[in-house]
């Protein structure tokens, strides 16, 4: 093994070590603040989301795959059923546009 090779290995060694956040997505909604205001214990927001849309898996805010919510010995899962192309996952997310000054 080379020194070149063996530097790499260790790079990605290093790399996969990194912890991101995961995020699950099952749908999404807006509301006015007064309706989040009016939120208590129990209250439920609807998505406007059939049951058989998919869940998105976001890691570190980006959407990497979508799948459907299962129940695995009484805990929550998302099983996998699609993952986005390698392009889709490693693109450089857009900027947001600069707010104007008035």
């Amino acid at each position: 093994m080379s020194a070149a090779s063996s530097q790499t290995g260790s790079a990605l060694d290093l790399l996969l070590d990194i912890e991101l956040p995961v995020t699950l997505r099952f749908g999404r909604t807006q509301m006015t603040l007064n309706e989040v205001i009016d939120l208590n214990r129990g209250s439920v927001i609807d998505f406007g989301q059939s049951a058989d849309e998919p869940v998105e898996v976001m890691v570190n805010g980006r959407v990497v795959a979508r799948g459907e919510a299962v129940m695995v010995q009484g805990n929550y899962g998302v099983r996998i059923s699609q993952i986005e192309s390698r392009s889709e996952r490693l693109a450089v997310a857009p900027k947001p546009a600069p707010a104007e000054e008035k």
